[in-house]
């Protein structure tokens, strides 16, 4: 049995043998009990319909998918506390390929069915600081270069330890990960030290500096060093937010660059309606893309997921939001333009729809809608989801 999985195992099996032991105690057994009875179990379940339709591809991709999840986190005792999160993801319609499932027929749906230990960890916190050991979500500044990709039906966590600190305006956060749980349900190797560092000034202004120093076993092209910075600021009623970084090749990588990254964005309130405009660049240098291997890629770069990868000759991408929220219903669209770093490409267009409503706490809804026109890279593509979600 591998190291890793051992490790996780005996995490694991602590958790589930919590109650055993505890009972064994007698000298704390009231600190026990009540940490016992302070512990929380969660229940949801995210049913979803996702749609493909890609040029290039004769046949149509229609997954309908059910993600059921249980979440348990025990109450602290001697400031202790133990972690446990289990996903099962199936595939109820499974015209689409997952990337794991062979039907290469279809276009990419990538939630494969399984089901996976999201989470297995033990945690120590007090007085500011907290440590965790074990598989954990991580989730730094807005997901652009560390995220936990919630979007797919299987998250993106990661194995290792975590140290934590908050003092006032102050927050570290350094983790040492020696496995990624990758969304397609496999163990990604390596040496990756992932640091940030936050400091809020106030409400209206926050800053962060991090350092992304990833050394893969297998997927040595995303071997990198990334340093970096992010501002986020508002004045009156403009908000802005920024970031800067800097990237080079690590470890086994067999290419040599340094490539740069950049986002600024500038937004402000029109009534109901937010408006916000932005600009962010993966550089290229020396016909290598900036690469961000651990970020929730959804989220930037449109949701056609067309650069999930940046190209070789980096990606520019100019955007412009409205969103809002109308009897009760939250909507949103985003119009983006992308072309390349150098050579002058351009590689199209896409827009972006969703609307989203919660009937109360435990029940709600979502329609998102995504349409790619290709010009230079990629072939025209459609998305359309639907999306049921209940928690409890």
């Amino acid at each position: 049995m591998k190291t890793g999985k051992f490790a996780l195992s005996l995490v694991a099996a602590s958790i589930l043998a919590a109650p055993t032991a505890f009972a064994g105690e007698t000298k704390h057994g009231k600190d026990i009990s009540a940490a016992l009875s302070d512990s929380k179990v969660k229940v949801n379940f995210r049913a979803r319909y996702e749609g493909v339709d890609q040029d290039g591809i004769d046949k149509t991709a229609d997954a309908l998918t059910l993600k059921s999840r249980i979440t348990i986190n025990t109450g602290s005792y001697q400031n202790f506390s133990l972690g446990l999160e289990v996903d099962k993801v199936d595939a109820l319609v499974d015209d689409y390929n997952s990337k794991t499932n062979g039907q290469t027929e279809y276009p990419v749906v990538a939630d494969p069915q399984g089901t996976d230990v999201n989470q297995a960890f033990v945690k120590y916190a007090n007085n500011g600081f907290s440590a965790i050991a074990g598989r954990q979500r991580i989730l730094h500044n807005n997901q652009r270069f560390v995220g936990g990709v919630g979007w797919r039906q299987n998250e993106q966590t990661y194995d290792g330890v975590r140290g934590q600190y908050k003092a006032g305006a102050l927050s570290v956060d350094y983790g040492y990960i020696h496995n990624i749980n990758s969304i397609l349900g496999g163990n990604v190797k390596g040496d990756f030290h992932l640091a940030n560092v936050n400091y809020k000034f106030n409400k209206q202004h926050k800053v962060a500096g991090f350092a992304y120093i990833l050394d893969y076993d297998t997927a040595v092209a995303n071997s990198t060093s990334t340093y970096g910075a992010l501002y986020n600021g508002k004045f009156g009623p403009v908000f802005v937010n920024a970031s800067l970084a800097s990237q080079s090749d690590n470890g086994d990588n067999p290419a040599s660059y340094t490539a740069t990254y950049i986002n600024a964005e500038v937004g402000t309130k029109f009534g109901p309606v937010t408006v916000l405009g932005g600009y962010e660049l993966l550089g290229s240098d020396n016909g290598v893309g900036f690469n961000t291997p651990l970020a929730t890629k959804h989220k930037f770069n449109g949701w056609a997921d067309k650069f999930l990868g940046t190209p070789g000759q980096g990606l520019e991408d100019i955007y412009l939001t409205a969103k809002g929220k109308f009897a009760g219903v939250k909507l949103a669209a985003t119009y983006h333009d992308y072309s390349s770093d150098v050579d002058g490409l351009d590689f199209g267009n896409e827009l972006n729809l969703v609307g989203t409503y919660a009937f109360n706490k435990n029940y709600g809804v979502l329609v998102k809608y995504a349409n790619f026109s290709a010009e230079d890279l990629h072939t025209d593509t459609d998305k359309l989801w639907v999306q049921l979600t209940a928690k409890f």
